[in-house]
């Protein structure tokens, strides 16, 4: 498997450390030029997979957390 060497996130973008610890992180950037939001998975620093979402699915993917969220955690907002 290719892995990537760390590179700065975009101006619109956050990390995100994995609850299990061990150096695993989720980058979310934007790339309006590409007009995509990719989703990457980091280990120590190194990129071990990205998955490029279209911009229209977006709203899709926010209601999906959204909703399990709300259903999990009824009480917190």
């Amino acid at each position: 498997m290719r892995t990537r060497r760390v590179q700065p996130l975009p101006r619109a973008g956050g990390a995100y450390l994995d609850a299990r610890g061990d150096g695993r992180a989720l980058r979310v950037s934007w790339h309006t030029e590409a007009e995509v939001v990719v989703l990457s998975l980091w280990r120590d620093n190194v990129c071990t997979g990205t998955f490029q979402l279209a911009v229209e699915d977006v709203p899709g993917l926010l209601d999906v957390l959204s909703q399990g969220w709300r259903a999990a955690y009824p009480t917190a907002g």
